[in-house]
């Protein structure tokens, strides 16, 4: 059985993360506390810790500064897709970032990373991105797509580093709750 705190901090991230409408979200924590949890009310107790991340959250919001780097990720992923690289947020796996790839022609490659990656950026303040061309292989040091990538993360004031097949960036996952999804 998973200890509370951990399903807690997990509920928690998938709140601020806000890669989910919130019904999805309540629909996935719920399941979730309900597997983990059999002794607690799984419908009552994800409304409850949801609305405590919400409410903790908002708090946390009000003192983060003008631009979060967040908001310094979402101008770098724009600057991206303005270059023709695609960018999947918080996609569910490699399959599903091939699969956006796949449907979208013309591009010059991808720029992905999943929910656990973004739960990362939220507690550690470092976001890993996948860097891919448009055949899936994956960007290497000395691969003008990667020197492109780490220097629009430098142009929106985030610093990145390539590290063990992935762009390390420094960046905190700082979503504003009136940016949240749905």
């Amino acid at each position: 059985m998973t200890d509370v705190s951990h399903t807690r901090g997990w509920v928690r991230d998938v709140v601020r993360s806000g890669l989910l409408a919130p019904d999805a979200a309540y629909v996935e924590i719920r399941d979730a506390i309900a597997a983990d949890h059999p002794a607690l009310d799984a419908a009552t107790t994800a409304r409850q810790w949801i609305d405590t991340a919400r409410g903790e959250w908002a708090a946390d919001a009000a003192q983060w500064a003008e631009p979060t780097d967040y908001e310094r990720l979402q101008n770098a992923f724009a600057s991206l897709a303005r270059r023709d690289i695609l960018v999947v947020q918080g996609c569910a796996d490699h399959w599903a970032a091939k699969d956006a790839l796949n449907s979208s022609p013309g591009v010059r490659g991808v720029a992905w990373f999943l929910p656990s990656d973004v739960w990362h950026a939220i507690d550690e303040a470092m976001l890993e991105v996948n860097i891919w061309h448009a055949d899936t292989a994956n960007a290497a040091p000395g691969d003008a797509l990667l020197d492109e990538v780490l220097a629009v993360f430098a142009d929106a004031g985030l610093s990145a580093h390539f590290d063990e097949g992935r762009v390390e960036v420094t960046a905190r996952w700082q979503r504003r709750p009136d940016a949240e999804t749905g």
